[in-house]
């Protein structure tokens, strides 16, 4: 968004934001309070680097200038114009140097890709495949014991793409994969039916914060919180006392329940990662 917001208007804009993320950080913080973690409210505080505080700030956006605004309370990318406040994008662009454009790029050749819903989750079981103990959520249990989940692993044909999902499978899980995903060619293998990659929207989408509108970020936020509640739930844990109905993926049914929840979240996220390659393509000269 461009051009100057009324003071009455942007800070509606601005209250309606932090009332939405309050929603989110309530239970978040209270669980702090009383040394509880929770496997899937929690993921995205604790596995993503954006701290709560930040999300819950708000900001418009490049080229938005806040009218009878103090550039001082908003922030150290601030500069104050005849109208009001408005952010100095030139400056957060010389410091972010090429993210933009290679953020770009990932999500531009990612969406440029048909999407691909047949890895069920298997990521989640090829990290406890034969080392149970290895389970990053050692408080809950398995569903299966620890040879059917093994069996499930050996069964299913893994093509997980996402680097950050492979690399923390179980070792002997990594050759049963049949890529390799790396760091260095993640622009090359991403696709837009991967959990993960969609649920990373808001790991870009907070990167290019504050030259993006937090409405924005807490957007992609609010889609990775209900891919989360999936992946969890197509996992190998065991967690019906929160609540979280398994769905059974070592199963035919399971399998399409998971393929058209997918389906569905690849749709969810195709605008969101629409609009930051947007956003991008505003932010940078065009090669």
């Amino acid at each position: 968004m461009t051009g100057t917001l009324a003071a009455e208007v942007w800070r509606a804009r601005r209250a309606a934001h932090q009332a939405r993320v309050d929603d989110w950080l309530a239970p978040h913080e209270e669980r702090r309070r009383r040394g509880e973690r929770h496997p899937v409210e929690d993921f995205l505080f604790t596995y993503y680097s954006h701290r709560p505080a930040r999300l819950r700030r708000w900001h418009p956006g490049a080229g938005t200038v806040l009218a009878d605004a103090d550039p001082a309370v908003l922030g150290r990318d601030y500069v104050e114009t005849r109208a009001g406040a408005t952010l100095d994008a030139a400056a957060v662009l010389e410091r972010r140097g090429d993210l933009v454009g290679w953020i770009r790029d990932l999500l531009a050749r990612t969406a440029g890709r048909p999407a691909h819903l047949g890895c069920f989750g298997m990521h989640e079981w090829a990290m406890v495949y034969r080392e149970p103990e290895r389970r990053r959520h050692g408080s809950w249990p398995l569903r299966l014991s620890p040879a059917r989940t093994a069996q499930v692993v050996e069964t299913a044909r893994i093509r997980c793409t996402h680097f950050d999902a492979y690399r923390f499978f179980a070792p002997r899980a990594v050759p049963l994969n049949v890529v390799a995903p790396t760091r260095a060619g993640q622009q090359d293998l991403e696709q837009p039916g991967c959990l993960h990659a969609n649920m990373d929207l808001y790991k870009w989408a907070y990167k290019l914060s504050p030259l993006v509108p937090s409405e924005l970020v807490a957007d992609c936020f609010a889609l990775a919180r209900d891919i989360r509640a999936l992946d969890m739930r197509a996992s190998p844990y065991d967690l019906s006392d929160l609540g979280y109905r398994p769905v059974r993926v070592e199963t035919a049914e399971g399998r399409a329940e998971y393929a058209a929840a997918q389906k569905r979240f690849a749709a969810r996220a195709a605008p969101l990662r629409a609009a930051l390659v947007d956003a991008c393509e505003r932010l940078i000269p065009a090669r």
